[in-house]
């Protein structure tokens, strides 16, 4: 009797060894999924982000009066943009006033008095406000490039909301912002010779809204 006993309890202890615990059913499946995952959650697209390039880019204005027009260029000095998946989310840029140029005056002592009075108090106050401002609020893609861009453009130290069509590319390295900015220069304490604030102007009348066409380039960092 105590011969079988022993040899039941050696059989079923090698049973045990040779069998070894039961595995819980699709734990190697489920070890697998778990490395997926984790491989997934590490896989993460960095956004990039693009400085402007000062010499790059371009920008243009456009003042009327009464009696015709002027146009000019202005610098930017410093920009960025941040772009996920290829679609804008964010971005930047200043512009040095103290740059301001006139470009449809050919006569140099016209030029310069033009260009003088621009910088002035009666205008953009270049010297106590050398910079002025734009900084994306929002920026919505309608379709391919073509987007709503909403922001806060500073001028003279006075902010406001502005909002304007724009086309934004990326190619790769490369990023081009081009819109149409319209701006109301009463807004930011431009008043000189503005029909809203003065009477009796006739001929003298410069309106009050100004373009500003944007043609930025950026490049990835």
């Amino acid at each position: 009797m105590k011969i079988i006993l022993t040899l039941s309890a050696i059989t079923a202890t090698s049973l045990l060894i040779l069998t070894g615990p039961e595995k819980p059913k699709n734990a190697n499946n489920s070890a697998f999924s778990a490395k997926k995952i984790a491989s997934v959650k590490t896989h993460v697209v960095k956004a990039l982000v693009y400085k402007v390039d000062n010499e790059g880019s371009k920008l243009t204005w456009l003042a009327k009066k009464a009696t015709g027009e002027h146009n000019g260029s202005v610098k930017v000095s410093n920009g960025s943009f941040t772009v996920d998946n290829n679609t804008l989310k964010t971005g930047s840029f200043d512009i040095d006033t103290r740059t301001i140029t006139v470009t449809d005056l050919t006569d140099e002592s016209a030029n310069t008095k033009l260009v003088g009075h621009l910088k002035s108090d009666d205008f953009f106050s270049a010297e106590k406000f050398p910079k002025a401002n734009f900084v994306i609020s929002s920026a919505t893609k309608i379709t391919g490039n073509q987007y709503n861009v909403k922001g806060k453009l500073t001028i003279k130290g006075i902010t406001n909301e502005v909002s304007f069509p724009a086309v934004i590319a990326v190619n790769g390295k490369k990023l081009t912002a081009n819109a149409k900015i319209t701006i109301d220069r009463t807004k930011y304490d431009i008043k000189f010779r503005s029909k809203n604030f003065f009477e009796n102007l006739g001929d003298k009348v410069i309106y009050d809204d100004f373009d500003i066409d944007v043609a930025l380039v950026a490049n990835a960092q």
